[in-house]
């Protein structure tokens, strides 16, 4: 093997890990050995590019590897935690039993039960403060105990909790219960912001946030350019579309400056491919990995989330705001028209609501859509973003095939290309 193909398949390893650690951001033991592995024989060189590009910290030891990725904005509600693909997303009671059982988990033994968790759950819920927040826990009822056994799986999931015997189905019947190794390394491992949540003071939560992942701001041109970079990169990175009307000034600036030579890099270390536009950049995965949303998707949800995009990328004036009634319409005409082929019960009263909130889920959380607030006495709308015409179904053309005698000839519709959410 000459020198050259060593040099190109480390590369090409490298770039596989990176992959990975972006795709799961908490690689464990166990579930992901393989990657661990990987991991850890790149781990030099993965730190030195995320710290000059990203500034994110890259943390590898035998249990695990954990990259402490900063949230680009605090305001990207659009992909909640879950306790597997397809499940509910956590709202506000999952959130707070999370902390909760993450703080009771801090102070456990090495192994718990989840009747034991529970019991501490409920202690820390009878704090006077959380009480005043008009939160409150008793676990006596069905779907409160349903909501702990999602923070246990989504747990499970993350690796901070290994399962030993029992099952959570048992504890939700009240007929058994589960017993659980606790990954104190794993555990100590979640929080990812830059201070500590009991150094800050602040009450109001998007305050407390802004705390959370504040960084100081540099006070040299070249230190101002590098944070302008890493920001730029992390939002590269995990955002599907970066619009430049959403960006700061100095960061517009700098990326229109110097796009070019940011995303040659994240090509090169990652095999996502730059697609520049007018309106922003998207970095886009041929192979479709690096990401919790995809479009187009089978079934009904996906064929509904396919068609809700293509009928505001081909409406005569994209730039102006559909009411959402108007989209329920559009819905309810196409269910009549699918319902041979969509699931059970997507005609009934109601089920044009539940299925156009799903797809415009799915579109926010693609960049493609962003919601309009109704004035006095007007419904709120929803408005279509500059990459959803890639979803737009082009007029078919009509070739005339008489120079090679074969008639008319009918041309398909305009592919639609794949969106991904990393």
């Amino acid at each position: 093997m000459t020198a050259d193909s060593v040099a190109e398949e480390n590369r090409a390893a490298r770039r596989r890990a990176l992959r990975a650690l972006l795709a799961g951001p908490l690689r464990t033991a166990g579930a992901d050995d393989e990657v661990l592995r990987l991991v850890r024989r790149h781990a030099s060189e993965l730190r030195e590019w995320l710290a000059a590009e990203t500034g994110w910290r890259l943390v590898v030891d035998a249990e695990s590897a954990r990259l402490f990725k900063t949230a680009a904005t605090i305001q990207d509600d659009t992909h909640p935690a879950r306790e597997g693909k397809g499940r509910a997303p956590f709202g506000r009671r999952r959130y707070v039993l999370l902390c909760l059982a993450l703080s009771v988990l801090e102070g456990a033994d090495t192994q718990i039960t989840l009747g034991r968790l529970a019991e501490g759950v409920l202690v820390a819920a009878s704090d006077p403060e959380l009480a005043r927040t008009g939160v409150t826990f008793t676990l006596s009822r069905r779907d409160e105990r349903s909501d702990l056994v999602a923070v246990v799986r989504l747990l499970l999931t993350l690796g901070v909790l290994d399962r030993v015997a029992g099952e959570e189905d048992a504890y939700l019947r009240d007929s058994g219960d589960a017993l659980y190794d606790v990954r104190r390394r794993v555990l100590a491992s979640l929080l990812t912001g830059t201070r500590g949540p009991s150094t800050i003071d602040a009450d109001d939560i998007g305050a407390r946030l802004a705390e959370l992942t504040h960084e100081p701001v540099p006070d040299t041109d070249d230190l101002r350019n590098r944070s302008l970079r890493r920001r730029l990169t992390r939002r590269l990175l995990d955002d599907p579309v970066v619009y430049y009307d959403e960006l700061a000034e100095d960061e517009r600036a700098y990326l229109i400056s110097q796009r070019r030579a940011i995303t040659r890099r994240i090509e090169d270390a990652t095999g996502l491919i730059a697609e520049m536009r007018a309106e922003g950049i998207a970095m886009v995965d041929p192979d479709d990995e690096l990401t919790d949303v995809r479009m187009p998707e089978q079934r009904t949800d996906g064929h509904v989330t396919l068609l809700v995009a293509e009928y505001l990328a081909t409406r005569p004036d994209p730039a102006e705001p559909v009411p959402v009634g108007r989209l329920r319409g559009y819905v309810r005409k196409m269910a009549a028209e699918h319902s041979t082929y969509w699931r059970r019960g997507v005609t009934e009263p109601g089920a044009d609501a539940e299925l156009l909130a799903m797809a415009l889920d799915k579109l926010r959380a693609l960049r493609l859509v962003t919601d309009v607030p109704g004035r006095a006495g007007e419904p709120p709308a929803v408005l279509a973003r500059p990459a959803i015409a890639r979803y737009a179904v082009e007029a078919p053309t009509i070739h005339d095939g008489r120079a090679g005698g074969a008639g008319p000839v009918r041309s398909g519709p305009a592919r639609r290309k794949k969106t991904s959410r990393r």
